[in-house]
């Protein structure tokens, strides 16, 4: 299992201070007062009244029929009546991505195998016709442990060690399946380059290894978690072993006894048809010369039922069949950083739902099935025919366009437009984002780009020129919004108008327009505020999710007409990301509105419980309870956070804040003291400990508080903003202006930090470096009426007073 994780834990952010701007006007007093007395944001994490008449209830479910009683029988049961796909699924990765350990199933070498990594030397053996592997354990000793079961089997294969409490933990040392001649037959680490012990959060018996939340809904079927909170065990139990024919088709029960009679059953006994194909051509467009659909594909239930695994997202339910909305079970993750370059490109392990979202071929109506048999799950054709089924060979399979001689690498249609990026050390895994190379953003954003990927001598200038002159322009794809994210990851004052631009334009993808609104919550306007309500009525859940989650900074008597509706919206993701929004909000409340309000938070917290072997998940539910006034039980979740992971940061800081918000500041103290304990080296930690003791009135402790955060995590502005301001409040002026100035390096365009340098000027005697800075903020900000306010002021303005 990689660092990248299938699935993603339940968000819960860390308290935070509330941006509070600086004013030539406040004393130093004041104004750090103003800064560590603002209400620090307490949020959970990003979870999920009449619903709006263009916005569809899941299109693709089939009609009520015996199949909603339907069980689980097994693929074996399948395979008198289709026998051809039963055989090429018995051959495919899917029928053995679990497997009990045997001499038919293990590949590893388990002949008393050594492996030395980190300092420690583990043996693989075998004993009694059993599976062991002796290496360090959680307490960092050496033991002997049982391997139940391998997982996966090219180019790689895991093993599962089984633990009393029900835990099952994949070990971080694999078994490279490949050939010898291309690497493989040999034992090696996940984390190669890192040097992972028993404290770490990637040890193979911590929780970022763990099967029953991190695996098993996706490498078996049927799968039910079964976590008990109270005793912190797990009881994890599944249909069948591996991924069978009903993981992707629903259960069979009712088909088979429809087959048995066939009766006049339109679903044939079936949750789920999937016939997105069926009686569909692509025609080739004879003014384009590209192939269209005969027929506009208007259902995404073969997408859902792959993304159920094919995507980054995090569980919120047991129970989810094929043909069941995928929104309603799974929270999706959206283009982030850290997952995703700015222009699209995968980066972090995506498993390609959300690369494929935002494709031009996706936009077509093209289906997963389309390039993939998915019984054996080998491609319908090989090399560049299976593109060849839409795309005219004549003229694309051919030098004249891919300008490469030969059959060799650039002349494969997704050497340039699918490249591989590698994870889990061994495995190449294709883009499936299908993009035109464009060198010209490697030139101004940094992504990577295909040209460069092969041609690794050469700079990505050259690859731009050479695009340039074989098609005698600059290439510009589907995909047209790496510089919104490209000024969002730089904290650049573009950032706002552009991610706004890119929210509203609805001719890029639903993905990418979502992630947009989700980054403008840092970027509060007027214009923010109205792009959310503009996406309250979007088609696509993503977007309707994220607007939701926008329109929580609005206050609580504008959010709550505004985001009631979605109480109510026909997918669970969104209701219960408006529950999360309004649970601060619910005072004014209609009876109608409190009804659907409580039918929406009772699923969120049904979603927290259903993960409460995560710390995130009770942390957020503490919020959830915080926001609502019920600070007894949000101190049990938030406590019970950091009880199951003393190493959890959010759980302390959230806690922490809580009590402070009930004049509470001594006991808070010490929840960040303890924590410190755990976690000594947590920015996060020291910055929330410093504003403790500033309420404190300790300021000579928080100071040194403060300061360690920003040495800690230097990159992080808000530390150092804080930080500056609490130099300055402490008379050391200069001191805060070379903090301001230092952030200001790494963020020039933050507005907290401009402001802040200006005034700190201003108090030296320097009017000459406020003004600068003033007409500065100005200069990066001119729709924003406080900057210019504020340049006013300072004399930064050709019309201020101060200016003549």
């Amino acid at each position: 299992m990689s660092r990248r994780k299938r699935r993603s834990p339940p968000r819960t952010k860390v308290a935070s201070s509330a941006s509070t701007p600086a004013v030539p006007a406040r004393s130093r007093r004041t104004l750090f007062a103003l800064l560590v007395g603002a209400s620090l944001i307490v949020a959970g994490t990003g979870a999920w009244w009449a619903t709006r008449h263009n916005i569809p209830a899941h299109a693709d479910a089939v009609p009520a029929s015996a199949a909603a009683n339907a069980r689980f029988v097994g693929s074996e049961a399948c395979a008198g009546c289709h026998a051809d796909a039963y055989a090429a699924w018995k051959t495919s990765q899917h029928s053995r991505a679990m497997q009990h350990a045997s001499a038919d199933t293990v590949l590893g070498n388990f002949n008393n195998a050594k492996f030395r990594y980190n300092g420690v030397e583990s043996t693989f053996f075998q004993h009694d016709g059993k599976y062991f592997v002796r290496t360090d354990g959680a307490d960092g000793k050496l033991a002997d442990f049982e391997i139940r079961y391998t997982f996966g089997i090219l180019p790689l294969q895991q093993y599962l060690i089984p633990f009393p409490d029900g835990r099952m933990q994949a070990l971080s040392i694999a078994w490279d399946s490949r050939p010898k001649e291309q690497g493989g037959q040999r034992w090696f680490h996940l984390y190669p380059n890192e040097k992972v012990d028993n404290r770490d959060e990637l040890h193979w018996t911590k929780r970022s290894q763990n099967w029953n939340f991190m695996c098993a809904d996706c490498h078996s079927t049927d799968v039910k978690k079964n976590y008990d909170a109270a005793t912190d065990k797990f009881n994890t139990t599944w249909n069948e072993i591996s991924v069978g024919c009903e993981a992707c088709h629903g259960p069979g029960s009712a088909h088979l006894a429809w087959a048995a009679s066939k009766p006049v059953d339109a679903t044939m006994g079936l949750t789920v048809r999937l016939k997105e194909r069926a009686g569909v051509q692509w025609k080739v467009d004879a003014g384009s010369g590209n192939v269209v659909r005969s027929v506009s594909r208007d259902k995404e239930v073969e997408i859902d039922v792959c993304a159920q695994c094919h995507a980054r997202r995090s569980q919120i339910a047991d129970n989810y069949h094929a043909g069941q909305p995928f929104q309603d079970f799974y929270r999706p993750v959206l283009l982030t950083p850290d997952l995703y370059y700015a222009d699209g490109q995968q980066r972090g392990e995506v498993y390609k739902w959300g690369s494929f979202l935002q494709s031009r071929m996706y936009h077509a109506g093209v289906t997963c099935s389309d390039c993939h048999e998915p019984h054996g799950g080998k491609l319908r054709a090989e090399g560049n025919a299976v593109c060849a089924n839409c795309h005219q060979a004549a003229k694309y399979d051919a030098s004249t366009h891919h300008h490469h001689a030969g059959s060799g690498a650039g002349t494969r249609c997704v050497d340039c437009h699918m490249p591989t990026t590698n994870y889990m050390v061994v495995d190449p895994r294709h883009d499936h984002s299908m993009r035109i190379p464009r060198p010209d953003l490697t030139l101004t954003q940094g992504t990577p780009n295909a040209c460069n990927g092969c041609h690794a001598k050469n700079n990505a200038k050259w690859a731009e020129q050479t695009i340039e002159q074989w098609y005698g322009h600059r290439p510009q794809g589907f995909q047209n919004y790496a510089g919104a994210f490209a000024y969002y990851e730089q904290g650049a004052a573009e950032a706002g108008p552009s991610l706004a631009h890119l929210a509203g334009d609805i001719s890029q993808p639903p993905i990418a327009r979502a992630t947009a609104l989700e980054d403008l919550a840092n970027y509060p306007s007027r214009a923010t505020v109205e792009t959310a309500r503009a996406g309250l009525n979007d088609s696509d859940a993503l977007v309707r999710r994220e607007s939701v989650g926008l329109l929580a900074i609005l206050p609580a008597e504008q959010r709550l007409p505004l985001v009631a509706p979605l109480l109510v919206d026909p997918v669970r993701t969104v209701r219960m990301e408006a529950a999360s929004a309004l649970a601060d909000a619910m005072q004014a409340a209609t009876p109608e509105q409190r009804k659907a309000f409580d039918r929406a938070a009772a699923e969120y917290e049904a979603s927290q419980r259903y993960n409460f072997d995560r710390p995130e998940a009770r942390a957020a539910l503490g919020n959830f309870y915080a926001r609502q006034g019920r600070f007894d039980e949000a101190k049990v979740q938030l406590r019970s956070s950091i009880e199951i992971a003393p190493e959890f940061v959010p759980g302390y800081v959230n806690l922490a804040d809580l009590l402070r918000a009930q004049s509470l500041d001594k006991d808070g103290e010490q929840v960040l003291r303890d924590g410190l304990k755990h976690v000594p080296r947590s920015a996060a930690l020291h910055h929330a400990l410093g504003l403790t003791l500033v309420r404190q009135g300790r300021n000579a402790q928080a100071l040194a508080e403060l300061q360690l955060a920003v040495q800690l995590a230097p990159a992080d502005t808000r530390y150092a903003y804080v930080y500056a301001v609490g130099l300055y409040s402490a008379g050391k002026t200069q001191a805060a202006i070379a903090e301001v100035d230092r952030a200001l390096a790494m963020r020039p365009d933050d507005r907290d930090l401009l402001v802040a340098a200006a005034t700190f000027r201003q108090e030296k005697g320097d009017a000459a470096g406020a003004r600068r800075y003033a007409k500065r903020l100005y200069d990066r900000y001119p729709d924003d009426p406080n900057a210019a306010l504020y340049a006013r002021q300072l004399g930064a303005m050709p019309d201020s007073p101060a200016a003549k």
